[in-house]
């Protein structure tokens, strides 16, 4: 065999061999980690797939969905042209149509919609990826339309909320330089493994680590201290651990009384949660949670780690997670270093220490300018404190056509199973007048649009990302759109181009809009395409800290609240409670005695699997074949009891609907629980909930509690 030869079965680059080295990204887990990839290319075509050493987040490394990215962008399921209906929907039945077609027939229906029933009849939905989020919520409101969603309607806004609601901002922890890491039900080693390695570099150097979880993880097994509550307790944990706090006078004095609001109410409520009575409501023994209360307060600094959703994905979740962050107000730890550091966002959610003016951009249209938004009149908080309208609103509204109808909707890669009862929604999909789906793959939600249009994956386009370790990428397509897909940002730009907006930003186009949204940093894209790595900044900003000595909370008070004023303005028509105050799961054995004797279990729903990120990497062979087929998992005494052994078919029922799986027994899950992954094709797991049971302040699903019923199924 010749040394060429060789050196292409090595796949080794080089003139010879005809391999180039191809820089980008991989968003497949979006939008906090961005790992840099190498990738070996050959005649446009990615060959072998490796880890980024120059990029700062991942360091050359890669998780399992990342190393599996040929078999993603080569998938045999990517969409390859733009597709017209043409038989009913949901069939299946599809003709090849040009990109000029598709795109004059979708701005003249969305035009003729918005002269008829107004700009808001026409509603625009961004799921995953996040990378193009500013420039379709710009296209909205430049349309006139206040209803721009997301897949936050379920993921990080709750979280954020709580936040705000307390301190005005959002905070995340310094775990570089923090001594106490308090994670409350977070597992960054299945959905953030780069951040899952500086804990553990964090661990080695000495810091304590506490973990609030319902499993046993990998992250609990790093724990010196693993609070296993039952799901949806999470309010009563964190008031139980304040109770210590308080009553042990662990608290930051000069904090609590130069710079809250609300104290004295909320130290009186908390009273009833005693470390026997959060014993009593979670099953934490109460010498535990004094003693992680204890080495939370007299550890500085001290962090809360948080999650994107688990404490939020429950019928009381913003009040839960309003509990567990009062605890950063009573240590002190906000705002500071090795704390709970306020690090404002550059862009799409992550700081990256430039200031940029994405913001502004967004923006093009206040909200004060149009209607109200889909989920405004029902969750009038959520309005407040985000810019975005409520997705799990959306199926009512449709339905009703109250406050007014929804005609259309233009959709980039939109999962209908990310809603409770998402059989419901798929049927407000199908009543809607004119429904276009944007999506890399043919997926079950696609199947009911009217026109398909076929996006590229991140490896065939150019977006830009920012990171916190203070660091900048615009990249490059390593290889040209596979088939005749298109970046989601050339379809955004486009099609607003065709719809007439006088926008000059949207028909500057997409490069000039990004130097628009960068002016401020002194950053362009001319200079980020010099660094196909990408660079770190220059001159990062200087954040200091305890910036509300000068500045304030921007809350009402100005103040951090542990009493809402926003909350308390509407006590009387919402019946929201201003103090975090706990309520058991709307279905539970406290709030339903009567159900829980038909349904004993409860079921937790959506945690992490290592291969998986949603439904994305289902179709991917190497991850999915870690877990071919829907399971369910159950603690040994529970199946015992149900005389249920490994791999056995089940019956999961709940009041609204039942599901059959398979069983994975382990220790991993505590007994009286059931665990189960979500968005699986022939076992939708969130068709169990009921399309209402949502929290009546986020509108966020309550999937991370429900009471279920669990039987062997015996085959005849």
């Amino acid at each position: 065999m010749s040394k060429t030869a060789d050196q292409l079965k090595g796949k080794i680059p080089g003139e010879s061999t005809g391999i180039t080295i191809k820089k980008s990204i991989c968003t497949i887990c979006d939008p906090l980690t961005q790992c840099g990839l190498n990738l070996y290319v050959k005649d446009n075509i990615i060959i072998k797939v490796e880890g980024s050493k120059e990029n700062p987040k991942n360091e050359g490394t890669l998780c399992a969905k990342g190393a599996a990215t040929r078999q993603y962008v080569y998938s045999p399921e990517r969409l390859k042209t733009p597709l017209k209906r043409t038989g009913p929907r949901g069939s299946g039945e599809f003709t090849a149509i040009s990109w000029h077609q598709a795109l004059d027939e979708i701005a003249e229906k969305l035009i003729n919609y918005k002269s008829k029933f107004g700009p808001e009849s026409v509603a625009f939905y961004c799921g995953y990826t996040k990378w193009l989020r500013p420039f379709l919520h710009r296209l909205t409101h430049s349309f006139g339309s206040p209803n721009y969603l997301t897949e936050s309607s379920t993921c990080a806004q709750a979280t954020y909320m709580a936040q705000k609601l307390n301190f005005g901002t959002a905070t995340g922890p310094d775990v570089k330089n923090t001594n106490c890491l308090l994670v409350w039900s977070a597992n960054p080693f299945h959905s953030n493994t780069t951040l899952a390695r500086k804990i553990l570099a964090a661990k080695d150097r000495g810091m304590k680590i506490i973990v609030v979880d319902p499993r046993c993880t990998p992250m609990t097994a790093q724990a010196d201290i693993h609070l296993q509550l039952k799901p949806g307790t999470d309010g009563a944990l964190a008031l139980a651990m304040a109770n210590v706090i308080i009553n042990e006078q662990l608290f930051d004095q000069d904090f609590i009384s130069n710079y809250t609001f609300g104290f004295e109410e909320f130290a009186q409520y908390i009273q009833e949660f005693t470390p026997e009575k959060g014993e009593l409501i979670t099953g934490v023994k109460a010498e535990k949670i004094v003693q992680a209360a204890r080495l939370y307060a007299n550890t500085k600094p001290a962090a809360i780690m948080q999650s994107a959703a688990p404490v939020v994905h429950n019928t009381n979740g913003v009040q839960n997670y309003r509990a567990v962050f009062s605890l950063i107000a009573l240590t002190g730890n906000y705002d500071i270093s090795g704390g709970n550091f306020v690090d404002p966002p550059s862009f799409i959610g992550v700081s990256g220490g430039v200031a940029t003016r994405e913001n502004e951009f967004v923006h093009s249209k206040k909200f004060e300018e149009m209607p109200v938004r889909v989920g405004q009149e029902r969750f009038p908080v959520w309005s407040e404190l985000v810019d975005q309208a409520q997705a799990m609103d959306l199926p009512q509204q449709i339905k009703s056509g109250s406050p007014y109808p929804i005609k259309a909707m233009l959709a980039f890669g939109i999962n209908h199973r990310m809603w409770p009862d998402s059989k419901n929604m798929l049927q407000a999909l199908q009543e809607i007048d004119f429904f276009v789906d944007v999506d890399i793959f043919m997926t079950d939600t696609a199947k009911y649009a009217d026109l398909i249009l076929p996006a590229c994956s991140s490896v065939e386009r150019s977006e830009l990302r920012c990171y916190q370790e203070r660091y900048i990428i615009y990249t490059q397509p390593a290889i040209q759109p596979l088939y005749d897909s298109r970046s989601d940002a050339d379809i955004i730009f486009d099609l607003g181009q065709r719809l007439q907006l006088n926008d000059p930003l949207i028909n500057a186009g997409y490069e000039a809009s990004l130097d628009y949204i960068l002016e401020p940093s002194h950053i362009t894209i001319e200079e980020l395409k010099k660094h196909p790595a990408g660079m770190p900044v220059l001159n990062p900003l200087r954040i200091p800290e305890k910036k509300y000595i000068a500045q304030g909370f921007s809350t009402p008070s100005g103040k951090m609240e542990f009493k809402s004023l926003i909350l308390e303005r509407y006590a009387n028509d919402y019946g929201y409670d201003p103090l975090p105050v706990y309520h058991p799961p709307k279905c539970s054995a406290e709030n339903t005695p009567e159900l829980a004797e038909k349904f004993p279990l409860i079921l937790n729903t959506g945690s992490r699997l290592p291969m998986f990120i949603h439904s994305r990497t289902f179709r991917v062979p190497w991850t999915s074949s870690l877990r071919p087929e829907a399971m369910a998992d159950l603690n040994p005494a529970d199946a015992q009891s149900l005389n249920i052994v490994q791999g056995d078919e089940i019956k999961i029922s709940t009041p609204q609907s039942e599901i059959y799986v398979k069983a994975n027994l382990t220790l991993l899950v505590q007994p009286g629980v059931v665990h189960m992954y979500h968005a699986y094709s022939n076992a939708d797991v969130n068709t169990l909930f009921d399309c209402d049971y949502l929290d009546p302040i986020s509108g966020f699903p309550g999937f991370k509690s429900l009471l279920c019923k669990v039987e062997k199924v015996v085959s005849n």
